[in-house]
Formats: C-alpha cells, structure tokens, sequence
C-alpha cells in the first residue's frame, strides 16, 4: 500500500514551488546585475508556471481526503509540513546577497530533485510519470542555476 498518492505529491509540488517563487523574487532584490535578475525573474516565473501545469494535473486526479475535524484541515497540514520540512521552506536565516542566495537555490532545487525521486517510491506505479516530470522541471532550474556559477 502507498502512503501518498500522487495528488499529495502534486500537493508537495505546488507548495514547493509556491515557496520557489517567492524565493527568487526575493532574491532579485539582492543583485544589481542585470543578467542575474533576468535569471532569478525567469525562475520565479517558470515556478509560477509549473504551479498551474501542477494545479491543471491535480484538478483531473482523483483525490482521497482522510476524515478531517475541520474544514481544509488536512491541506493546512500538508503546507505546514511543506513549509516546515521540505525544499524551500520558509528559512530563520534568509541569504543576503546574491552568492548566498545562488548557493541556496542550488541546494534547494537539488534538495527538491532528490526529494522527489525518494517520494516517487511512495506513490502507486501509475502515476511515476507525474513525478517524474515534476524531476525534469527541477532539473532545468538547477543546470540554470548551474550555469550561472560556471559563468562568473
């Protein structure tokens, strides 16, 4: 038996990449260098986007809801656990300049590639290919990331 289906994970991912968006707007702040900003706005938006392709995916899944006290009480707990435990959580200590905010994005798109290939094992075999595709996203925003490293 799974312990996730693949519309908590799509839940995870939204979340994710709701807190990835917010990151990289936050980190525009932190440069004057135009190229930088450019990639930081084009990261932002690529995690806006794949918040609606996931959001387009999760509203044609069926979904199993445990019994909840009170209403929306089980997906307050998914973004607390999101937030609190999982790639690009809300962080006590927020980078404050533009290397620190690069290296931090490369962990944390790492952090959510690995996350993903861990929780792929948790959901039923027919919906890999949704995790999978959440992979290759991350993957993109890290060797972008990647290539800004290399290019300094």
């Amino acid at each position: 038996m799974s312990t996730f289906r693949g519309s908590d994970i799509l839940e995870f991912a939204i979340r994710i990449e709701e807190n990835g968006e917010n990151f990289y707007r936050y980190a525009i702040q932190l440069t004057n260098d135009e190229e930088t900003k450019k990639l930081f706005a084009r990261l932002a938006d690529e995690e806006k986007n794949h918040q609606k392709i996931f959001r387009k995916i999760f509203a044609a899944m069926e979904k199993v809801n445990p019994p909840e006290t009170y209403d929306g009480e089980y997906d307050a707990y998914l973004h607390n656990f999101i937030d609190g435990n999982i790639v690009f959580k809300k962080v006590d200590e927020v980078p404050k300049n533009v290397a620190d905010a690069v290296e931090f994005a490369l962990r944390r798109e790492l952090d959510s590639i690995l996350f993903y290939h861990e929780i792929k094992r948790l959901v039923p075999q027919h919906e890999h290919h949704i995790v999978d595709a959440i992979i290759e996203e991350e993957r993109q925003h890290y060797n972008s990331l990647l290539k800004l490293v290399v290019s300094r």
